[in-house]
């Protein structure tokens, strides 16, 4: 669907597309309208309604400045060859989901570095704003303009901390990457730093208070707990995925793969029964139409349940299992499990977990296959 969307979907309101790519607003984020009206309408120097009217705006400058962000990481995406399947603002900002492969450190420094460079821009486009501006003859139009260039330098200079999941801590990522020529490492120390980010911050809004002799307010607390907690979460997944990438580039796909039987669909029940005797260490059978592209596995246990009178007439596709998104994956025997083994778990974009995979080689030839059983087994070996 092109354009706006008008109804709820799982993500959120889709309000339009950026490049192609479907954009929509959470259904948290009018919590952080109601916060913003609430909070600064009660603040700004401006009398009656008209203070809640210029902290509606605020909020929806904040919007556009979060999404100006996240389309930098889209666009920029993009360019350098990686799918970009959406774009999400919630409560605590925002997100770009990207799928397909590992870009390499430079361009993902590039994606990562593009969202705080929109807000560079956007707080040029505020400073020229306010400064254009007679403050004492457009009060309102000044706030508004200088609340825009803060919230660009503040959204900016957040993303740019030094830790994941934040973008200047996918920056360093890359950089390790870079350096070592390991992502696992650069996701780990990047983790590590995003943990010590979130502690630095965390005291640092609650330490100020208290330098000027004050207790920090409920609010600031609040938000101080709920930002940390996103934090420390973020950078803690990253610390595990990097740990889980380092166990599984020791692990190539031969040491899980297992031999399969390729039938053509009008094989018959019979001929598959005696296939499947005569390699025995196989665990799967996957029917091919006539050009030998694999289009689904069969059911093993359909297939035992067929009356004896009758194996010599059914065909093999009548026993085709629905393929899953993903379940032919494109690798080769000395190729690490990782993108094997995020196939399986379902952690690619629009796959669920799966309890095999069939391997096929780069030139179309079919080399296997790989439960998830199997893959468990042999990394908790490790």
């Amino acid at each position: 669907m092109n354009g706006a969307g008008s109804g709820v979907q799982s993500y959120g309101w889709r309000v339009g597309r950026v490049g192609g790519v479907p954009v929509y607003i959470g259904r948290s984020w009018p919590i952080i309208l109601v916060v913003i009206v609430l909070v600064f309408g009660r603040v700004l120097p401006v009398p009656g309604p008209m203070a809640y009217l210029l902290a509606a705006g605020y909020a929806l400058l904040l919007l556009i400045s979060v999404l100006v962000h996240e389309a930098g990481h889209a666009i920029v995406g993009r360019r350098v060859g990686s799918r970009v399947d959406r774009v999400v603002v919630t409560l605590l900002g925002g997100h770009t989901v990207f799928g397909g492969t590992d870009l390499g450190p430079a361009k993902s420094a590039a994606v990562a570095l593009a969202g705080p460079a929109g807000n560079v821009v956007l707080a040029g486009i505020g400073w020229a704003l306010t400064s254009a501006i007679d403050v004492e003859q457009a009060t309102a139009a000044w706030l508004l303009a200088e609340a825009f260039r803060l919230a660009n330098v503040l959204v900016a200079a957040i993303n740019l901390l030094p830790g994941l999941p934040l973008d200047g801590g996918h920056a360093i990522a890359a950089l390790v990457w870079a350096i070592t020529g390991q992502r696992a490492t650069g996701m780990i120390v990047a983790g590590w730093l995003g943990r010590g980010v979130t502690i630095g911050v965390a005291g640092w809004f609650l330490a100020e208070p208290l330098r000027s002799g004050r207790a920090p307010d409920l609010y600031t607390m609040i938000w101080v707990g709920l930002i940390g907690a996103f934090l420390w979460h973020g950078a803690s997944r990253a610390i595990q995925a990097g740990h889980a990438r380092w166990m599984m580039s020791s692990l190539t796909v031969s040491e899980v793969l297992r031999p399969v039987v390729a039938v053509p669909a009008h094989t018959t029940a019979g001929a598959v029964m005696q296939a499947c005797i005569d390699r025995a260490e196989a665990d799967h059978v996957v029917i091919v139409d006539p050009a030998g592209t694999p289009i689904g596995f069969l059911d093993r246990t359909a297939l035992g349940s067929v009356p004896e009178h009758e194996i010599a007439r059914v065909p093999a596709v009548s026993f085709l299992l629905r393929p899953l998104p993903g379940w032919v994956v494109t690798a080769e025997p000395t190729d690490d499990i990782s993108v094997v083994a995020s196939s399986l778990a379902g952690h690619v974009e629009g796959q669920t977990r799966k309890d095999a995979v069939l391997i096929r080689g780069s030139d179309g030839r079919l080399v296997g296959t790989v439960s998830l059983v199997d893959v468990n087994q042999a990394l908790q070996a490790l």
